[in-house]
């Protein structure tokens, strides 16, 4: 668990994140409407290099942001539309899930089907009046097995 205290300091996790994930890697977003997902999803698309800007699909459903260099694309899913795995299915993601980089934001429940290893990120709200976030990030999977992780905010 890491604390995040500003948007910055997500989108700063952010692009640490997307140092260290490669194509064919999901990451399942949970948290509630303004925890910060899309800004940790901005952060990870910069980190990853993508042509932007990344912003939240959630009226398309999905976006392709492709790779400025030779990095993978990235996947953005918002699947708070969607009613289940069928129609989350209907995307057709697995055929891009192996090139790709893939987050699915409102996946809970819904797109842990898509990948045997993936990095389940929880964000909430802090306790106090201001932006601060808790950040919990669980690896499943032989990919991420040993996950160990130190993202606080400041940390190189």
């Amino acid at each position: 668990m890491v604390t995040v205290p500003t948007a910055a300091d997500m989108h700063e996790l952010g692009v640490r994140l997307g140092g260290l994930v490669r194509a064919g890697d999901l990451l399942v977003l949970t948290g509630d409407l303004g925890a910060g997902k899309t800004t940790l999803t901005q952060g990870i698309g910069a980190g990853l290099g993508v042509r932007g800007p990344v912003t939240s699909p959630t009226f398309v459903i999905a976006r392709v942001h492709p790779p400025l260099g030779d990095g993978p694309p990235l996947v953005h899913v918002d699947a708070y539309r969607l009613g289940g795995f069928a129609e989350l299915d209907d995307l057709d993601l697995d055929a891009s899930v192996d090139e790709s980089v893939t987050i699915v934001e409102w996946g809970e429940g819904l797109a842990e089907g898509l990948a045997d290893d993936r990095l389940e990120v929880i964000i909430s709200r802090g306790d106090g009046p201001g932006e601060d976030r808790e950040v919990r990030i669980d690896g499943v999977g032989d990919r991420w097995s040993g996950l160990r992780l130190d993202l606080a905010p400041g940390h190189r």
